[in-house]
């Protein structure tokens, strides 16, 4: 009789490894692992190799760049979302993605469980089961940290037990930083990052980047082209969003672009500091903002800040397969049908500055803006707006008064 399947979600290092012979020991599970490629890079090679040898039937590389960039990334930067003012949700949109994923992988194979190797004090285990349940009810989750089958408490503890189920790949027991790396961006977590007194050390963290005080002195310029809120064209070269962010982490990274520290607060209820390095997608979000601020009228960029805050916070939270969010994007891609131009940027030293925002449908004009007076506006108009505007105050200061000379002839 065939063995029941389970789908690993499959990195490749110390831990999902140890997970792999844990399932088929615990659970008599053959263990179907997939790996999402959402730009991991180098992290990739020789995983085939590495799964089989530590005991899974089949290793799935599935490759959704194009697919996280242009329908989980930009959606998310038309939306202007940002969690907690800081954080480009680099971690947090890549997990529907790869939820949405394990799920395809899982309906082929039959699996009657999907196995993430993420710990109980962390948002990854929420973006995962949340995104599963919500494409997938039927299907069993296995989160092996919250099992109380598993017995490993340490990188030595997971290094034994592979050993033991002779599994011996070149693990180093010794603690490093926690990172999450894709496309959009790398995280790092750990070692002196966990005091908040400490300052990171970014000569060992720093991945993707430099520091500001490493930059060049002379400043990088760039321009990008946007069609409804998507980039289309960098320096004049036509490119898919994909590539378009890849050029943008190595420009923005040798500028110093996009370092961020933050103490940030997990879903679960606690704090937790890292630091983020996401040099494309902060030119990229700060030139869409730009383009934004010339093409959306007061009203609308106003509510559209609000929107983005909520956005924000659903991905942060795992919320991505709901119907707000849904929502929520219909607007921001009906906001976006106008935001279409040119941004030009200076990059230096970790800045970016404005170098000229062009637009068709720029709500911008010259002879209203200047002082001169032009056949659409009349200084004189502005006298009943502000005797409108300003009676509220007024009504309320008379009544102040009156009210303070009524108590004086008392």
């Amino acid at each position: 009789m065939a063995k029941e399947k389970v789908v690993l979600a499959y990195s490749g290092g110390l831990d999902t490894t140890a997970i792999i012979p844990w399932l088929k020991e615990t659970y008599n599970y053959d263990v179907v692992c997939a790996c999402i490629d959402v730009g991991q890079g180098a992290e990739l090679d020789g995983l085939e190799e590495r799964a089989k040898y530590s005991g899974a039937e089949k290793l799935y590389i599935i490759d959704v760049i194009d697919e996280f960039c242009d329908e989980y990334i930009m959606p998310t930067v038309m939306a202007d979302a940002v969690y907690e003012n800081k954080y480009l949700l680099g971690t947090s949109f890549a997990r529907p993605v790869i939820s949405k994923k394990l799920v395809e992988v899982a309906r082929k194979e039959g699996a009657v469980a999907i196995c993430h190797g993420a710990t109980g004090k962390g948002n990854d285990q929420l973006r995962f089961e949340l995104s599963i349940k919500a494409l997938a009810p039927d299907i069993k989750i296995i989160a092996p940290w919250r099992d109380p089958k598993w017995t490993l408490e340490s990188r030595q503890d997971e290094i034994d037990y592979c050993h033991s189920k002779g599994i011996n790949l070149p693990f180093d027991a010794k603690h490093s930083y926690s990172r999450d790396r894709n496309i959009w961006h790398i995280s790092h977590e750990g070692l002196e990052l966990e005091n908040p007194a400490n300052e990171p050390n970014f000569k060992d963290l720093l991945v993707l980047s430099v520091t500001p005080e490493d930059a060049p002195d002379e400043a990088t310029e760039i321009e990008l082209q946007f069609e409804k809120g998507m980039p289309v064209a960098l320096n004049g070269k036509s490119m898919k969003t994909s590539d378009i962010i890849r050029e943008l982490n190595e420009i923005g990274g040798k500028n110093g672009i996009g370092i961020i520290d933050i103490v940030e607060n997990r879903v679960v209820g606690m704090k937790s500091r890292g630091v983020y390095e996401t040099p494309g997608g902060t030119i990229l979000l700060e030139a869409h903002k730009q383009l934004e601020e010339l093409v959306l009228d007061r009203e609308t960029l106003d509510f559209n800040r609000y929107v983005g805050v909520r956005f924000s916070n659903l991905v942060y939270e795992g919320k991505w397969f709901t119907p707000l969010r849904e929502a929520l994007q219909a607007f921001v891609m009906s906001v976006n049908e106008r935001v279409t131009g040119t941004v030009k940027l200076k990059l230096y030293k970790g800045n970016i500055q404005k170098a000229g925002t062009t637009s068709p449908y720029s709500l911008y004009s010259e002879s209203l803006a200047s002082f001169t007076t032009g056949d659409l506006y009349d200084h004189k108009d502005a006298s009943g707006f502000i005797t409108l505007f300003g009676l509220p105050m007024k009504v309320r200061a008379m009544m102040d008064q009156k009210r303070l000379d009524n108590e004086k002839t008392k």
